[in-house]
């Protein structure tokens, strides 16, 4: 039903290029992930969405302890990216079932919160859920990639964010109904969260196939590893831009208590905020990711954090905020994710061999998920010595030159049109 089982001489990983008159079909595979994305992104935003809040009200915790733990949580699957994305790649594409680990170990921590009361054992498994995040997205993103045509990455890579953002829509909506229905009831949203994990990795045991990619000869597997990765002289301008752009952008949980705090909205009603972003993001990322497609996937990476840029800019412009402001803010966040997630995925696939294609993206975003956790540990700094404007005017100041300096570093390299053999 999926891709063509490895026993037989004439599969291919990859899904055959469309001919002339032809539509362009998302595979199956792609659809499945997207599915299990969508499940898993129910439970995981219903716990994102009211965290910040559950931290910093209900704990006590100060903006700079919960800089720390939110830096663990946006930063922490650095630490095993590279490992998930390489052991993906072994015996020819184990994808699934290092992707299975991963969703697992991240479902297993939605139970956790319920029992951990600190805000060091808090972010202990924040850094376990991170990191089981850390093992599935490379070998996840890779199947994706091997699943589709080069010319058509970006469209395949928006139609799976799509689903996983529609996941993302519906998780704060069930966590601000399960809070209206019971104020305070933060234990609640994350017993439902245990439930709906272990659903997304049930559907991805079931639904997606067990192997990805022919067996590759032991040669090549043998030469392409870390430091010939590191000789592919775009991917490694990838990974520094990624890099660049991530140690400027301030996370969602801060962008979100800024707005509550110039809203000056009621608890029950913070869950509501991602909801914003997540609309706009289902809405523009097919569009977006096929754009990429025709324009350069690297090239609107970068110019995708403009949008970002924008929102700092509103936010600093309009510091007693209103309803409009907010809308407007939410809505260049969600373009933001639509012209950067997906499509710094497919532009890396194009980067990098099709057998090392897990171990190319895991890289990347290790830098991205690096640049970020230093952000978030930044940004809690001078929140906390000189007030949320200040810290951040700063990183809008720091947006704007990691923005100018990335458009020169990955324009240099050739746009997107050049594939490897192995696609």
């Amino acid at each position: 039903m999926y891709l063509a089982d490895s026993r037989r001489p004439a599969a291919s990983a990859a899904a055959p290029a469309p001919g002339p008159g032809r539509s362009a079909r998302i595979a199956p595979t792609v659809l499945a992930l997207g599915t299990v994305s969508l499940i898993t992104d129910v439970s995981s935003e219903m716990v994102t969405a009211v965290l910040p809040l559950y931290l910093v009200t209900a704990l006590g915790v100060t903006p700079l302890g919960f800089g720390l733990l939110d830096g663990v949580f946006n930063g922490a699957s650095a630490v095993l990216r590279l490992l998930g994305g390489f052991l993906g790649d072994r015996g020819g594409g184990r994808h699934k079932a290092v992707a299975a680990a991963g969703y697992g170990l991240s479902a297993l921590c939605r139970p956790a919160l319920l029992l951990v009361r600190t805000a060091p054992l808090i972010g202990l498994v924040l850094a376990v859920d991170r990191v089981g995040k850390g093992l599935r997205t490379a070998p996840r993103d890779a199947m994706i990639s091997l699943a589709t045509p080069p010319e058509h990455r970006g469209r395949a890579f928006g139609v799976h964010r799509a689903m996983d953002t529609a996941g993302a829509l519906s998780g704060p909506l069930l966590a601000f109904l399960l809070l209206r229905g019971a104020p305070g009831g933060f234990h609640a949203v994350f017993l439902v969260s245990s439930y709906v994990a272990a659903l997304g990795v049930l559907v991805l045991v079931v639904l997606v196939p067990g192997r990805s990619l022919r067996p590759a000869p032991r040669a090549v597997v043998a030469r392409l590893r870390l430091r010939e990765l590191l000789r592919l002289p775009a991917l490694r301008r990838i990974t520094a831009g990624a890099a660049l752009l991530g140690l400027a952008t301030v996370s969602d949980s801060f962008v979100y208590l800024l707005l509550q705090r110039r809203l000056d909205l009621p608890a029950s009603w913070f869950p509501l905020l991602p909801l914003g972003t997540a609309a706009v993001y289902l809405l523009a990322a097919v569009p977006v990711g096929a754009l990429a497609d025709r324009i350069g996937r690297r090239r609107l990476f970068v110019l995708g954090h403009g949008a970002l840029l924008a929102g700092y800019g509103l936010l600093l412009a309009r510091p007693g905020g209103g309803a409009v402001l907010a809308a407007v803010v939410l809505a260049l966040h969600g373009l933001f994710y639509a012209a950067t997630d997906g499509v710094l995925a497919a532009a890396v696939a194009s980067a990098v061999p099709a057998g090392r294609r897990g171990a190319g993206l895991a890289l990347v975003g290790t830098g991205q998920a690096a640049g970020r956790f230093a952000c978030s540990i930044a940004v809690g700094a001078l929140w906390s010595r000189w007030g949320d404007t200040v810290a951040l005017a700063a990183m809008a100041a720091a947006l704007t030159a990691a923005v100018a300096v990335a458009t020169r570093l990955v324009g240099r390299a050739a746009e997107d049109g050049a594939q490897h053999p192995a696609d």
